[in-house]
């Protein structure tokens, strides 16, 4: 907010200057003010007054800095916020989406027009919906971040919305298997270990049939399974203390879980149980130097994602039945205590979900309807 001497302008013998302040309009326009004052006194209250009148309004002050420049300043706070995956994937997101298009212009011109073009730009490219919002999301964070550091006045993106579909994709395309389909799957899975075993004398494969089972039978997230050890079996108790994320610059990272509430303890059914006792002897067989250090899905080192994604393909197609992705396991644990009308609060729980709000926004077709049976109940009261 400059204040500028006008050189032989004089009023009653005060110098005479001019006040601009620079701010954004609520369009995210660039905008100027000017205000004349005289006296030097008179100019700074005129300048702090105009400032204080821009700032009620939501006008703040514009700061002269790029996408690029943002983008930079908030991933380097952001480091010390977040867990580090999920830093690599807003990273990714706004990296691929986001800077090719806006990395050279001002965050003070990011006007609507502009920001409706980049989101006819993002249907076209064939993303899924998921995908779409989520990048919508980091970029919204992140001009928020500008706005909370008074960068900017308002988030224009606001203005344009998320993206949305009128066939509410997410639910539909959520798959998972039925009790029966798992066992046809599971089988399928333990006859290509049994094969291994017996032709090769390889343990390995086993590793893939415990990891499934383990997302069939708690729900838990791939990370979470990966970070698995065996001190955290006890008994029919399995403990969630920790997650990895793999593809992240330099291996592996072990974390915390995702949120608080994914800390838990899960009892688990008897299946499950059994089957790792056999798969606890079989690394004790395989490894020397083994210890309850060890993961429970790989031994030394956990199961490399892609080479999961094969399995669970060849599994499917050896089974005869419809492959779906690694998370829909933790989908068709939901859809047995679903279909059992075991309570939501519970299920958010086994699921490590920090409000049970998400787990019923998520899962809530999954439960039966049971209007026929409320209304009979109604209807005893006479």
């Amino acid at each position: 907010m400059p204040i500028y001497k006008v050189d032989g302008v004089k009023k009653d013998g005060a110098q005479k200057y001019n006040v601009r302040v620079n701010y954004t309009d609520s369009n995210g326009q660039a905008k100027q003010l000017t205000r004349t004052a005289y006296g030097a006194e008179a100019a700074k209250d005129l300048e702090r007054k105009l400032a204080q009148e821009q700032k009620v309004k939501g006008d703040a002050p514009v700061k002269k800095m790029t996408v690029q420049q943002l983008f930079d300043e908030y991933m380097t706070v952001k480091r010390y916020e977040v867990r580090e995956s999920t830093l690599a994937k807003c990273d990714q997101s706004i990296t691929i989406h986001i800077l090719p298009l806006f990395k050279d212009v001002r965050i003070d011109r990011l006007g609507v027009q502009l920001l409706q073009e980049w989101k006819l730009t993002m249907e076209q490219k064939g993303l899924s919906l998921k995908t779409r919002q989520r990048v919508y999301g980091d970029f919204r964070t992140m001009i928020n971040y500008a706005i909370r550091m008074e960068y900017i006045p308002s988030n224009p993106l606001v203005k344009i919305g998320n993206f949305k579909d009128k066939m509410d994709t997410v639910k539909q395309g959520m798959n998972f298997y039925t009790a029966e389909d798992f066992k046809v799957f599971i089988n399928a899975a333990k006859e290509v270990a049994r094969e291994r075993e017996t032709k090769h004398s390889d343990l390995a494969e086993w590793d893939f049939v415990v990891f499934f089972c383990i997302a069939f039978y708690c729900g838990l997230r791939k990370g979470e399974i990966h970070a698995l050890k065996w001190s955290d079996i006890d008994g029919a108790y399995l403990s969630v203390n920790r997650s990895i994320t793999q593809k992240l610059r330099g291996g592996d990272r072990e974390t915390l879980p995702k949120n608080q509430s994914s800390i838990r303890t899960l009892q688990m059914p008897l299946p499950l149980i059994k089957m790792l006792d056999v798969h606890k002897k079989r690394q004790m067989q395989c490894f020397k130097n083994f210890s309850d250090d060890f993961r429970v899905c790989g031994g030394e080192r956990s199961l490399r994602d892609t080479t999961i994604e094969i399995r669970n393909k060849q599994y499917a197609e050896l089974s005869g039945i419809k492959k779906i992705r690694i998370h829909d396991y933790r989908h068709s644990h939901v859809s047995i205590l679903a279909n059992e009308k075991i309570n939501i609060q519970e299920v958010a729980r086994r699921l490590g979900h920090s409000r049970i709000e998400m787990t019923w926004n998520t899962y809530s077709h999954l439960y039966p309807r049971e209007e026929e049976r409320a209304v009979e109940i109604l209807n005893k009261i006479a």
